[in-house]
């Protein structure tokens, strides 16, 4: 069986547009995405495939994302590296950044923003996801044991959830 990676594409939890004039980098989670966040991390923990690196974008609402996911995976906040190629809402840009990693990195997730990771996970599943919602999770399986090969289409989508899917909101 040939090698494979793993990649979970993770758009950040809500985010809040409460402070007029914040610079976006700076939008901090909102009380659901403070909620969401940490539940998904517990949800993934059930998952058979874990990651052995997390990053995410700089910007504060992913980044916070990563860490509240990272701490239920078992994963030290100081684990989590911030990229500044993951701040980018352009799914080929993103493209660039997964083709980068490490190939000791058999799975790997990235915490980003869209429409960049609807992109992604589109681009590389083949798949027509009008959108990942916030705080949503896919996990594709890449047909190639070196991140520099991964294409167009050459992932399985494994798994694709997301808050509303999994909780029933009151």
């Amino acid at each position: 069986m040939p090698e494979s990676k793993n990649l979970f594409i993770v758009r950040h939890a809500k985010s809040s547009w409460d402070e007029a004039g914040l610079d976006d980098r700076e939008r901090p989670l909102n009380e659901r995405g403070k909620e969401e966040a940490p539940k998904m991390g517990k949800h993934l923990a059930g998952y058979s495939v874990k990651p052995d690196l997390i990053t995410s974008s700089p910007a504060v609402r992913a980044l916070k994302t990563a860490e509240k996911i990272a701490k239920e995976l078992g994963f030290k906040k100081s684990d989590v590296v911030a990229d500044e190629g993951i701040y980018t809402f352009n799914g080929g840009s993103l493209m660039d950044v997964v083709r980068g990693f490490d190939d000791r990195y058999k799975s790997v997730m990235i915490v980003g923003h869209n429409p960049a990771v609807t992109e992604l996970v589109n681009y590389l599943t083949n798949s027509q996801i009008d959108n990942v919602p916030t705080c949503g999770v896919a996990l594709i399986e890449l047909n190639t044991g070196r991140w520099k090969d991964i294409a167009k289409g050459t992932g399985v989508l494994l798994e694709f959830d997301y808050p509303k899917k999994l909780w029933a909101r009151a």
